[in-house]
């Protein structure tokens, strides 16, 4: 038996096949420096949330409505490039992970500070 489910399978392929699209299929000059850190699947393979993180503040929201317009051509290209039965339908989202990461080292070094200097 597999160590992993189907859908974790799925969606890490779907996760490469994504980010391969996005630098050498989109050519729109808005978007900027985009990397596509996962895919969530649902069990049943219908619904894919891509999760993506974006290099500048500023274009966070435009880069996001860009890709969710973008849905069909993303999985025109994905029934090209996969075998499988069905194309999961696609919703981007903003990958918080990184920035929750941020805060939590920030705060960790707040009490670094506090700690050092009261010894």
């Amino acid at each position: 038996m597999l160590p992993y489910k189907r859908s974790q399978r799925v969606g890490d392929l779907l996760r490469e096949e994504i980010a391969d699209i996005i630098v050498y299929k989109i050519k729109d000059p808005r978007l900027g420096f985009i990397t596509v850190t996962g895919v969530d699947l649902t069990d049943d393979l219908k619904i894919a949330f891509v999760y993506i993180s974006v290099l500048k503040e500023e274009e966070k929201k435009l880069s996001l409505e860009i890709l969710n317009a973008a849905k069909s051509f993303f999985r025109t290209e994905l029934s090209k490039r996969l075998r499988i039965r069905s194309i999961p339908s696609l919703d981007f989202r903003l990958d918080t992970a990184i920035e929750y990461g941020n805060r939590i080292e920030h705060l960790l070094d707040e009490i670094r500070r506090k700690s050092e200097g009261s010894s």
